[in-house]
């Protein structure tokens, strides 16, 4: 299978936190699947440090470099993408994955239940 992390997802695993479930671990360590991290998510995790609502080990990019995962750029066919989701959700952050998730037959892993409500494949955590 092929995954896109959520933000929060990203972060559960550098940190092994628990809230990450035994399913999405599981998922993520397989090696028969392909997980990937999205620009989105770093950007998000940027803004979000240089605001002080989120505060990081110093290396946290250098560890998530470290692990396997393929990296997601932005293209243009992904924001064109955003623009036809139904306005279910307003976090820009989440409608851009949602919209690479439908455009690279991705799987989102993510702990928002509110995302099932698009028309995508989602691994709850």
């Amino acid at each position: 299978m092929k995954f896109l992390l959520d933000t929060h997802v990203i972060l559960w695993w550098l940190a092994d936190d628990p809230a990450l479930k035994p399913n999405a671990r599981s998922a993520i360590s397989d090696t028969t699947n392909l997980v990937y991290i999205s620009a989105v998510s770093l950007w998000e995790i940027v803004i979000k440090q240089g605001l002080g609502k989120l505060q990081l080990p110093e290396d946290w990019a250098g560890a998530l470099m470290r692990e396997p995962f393929g990296q997601l750029s932005i293209n243009f066919q992904h924001a064109l993408t955003v623009g036809k989701l139904p306005a279910i959700h307003k976090d820009p952050f989440d409608r851009l994955l949602i919209a690479q998730c439908l455009d690279e037959d991705l799987t989102l892993v993510t702990h928002d239940a509110t995302l099932q409500h698009y028309d995508l494949p989602i691994l709850l955590t």
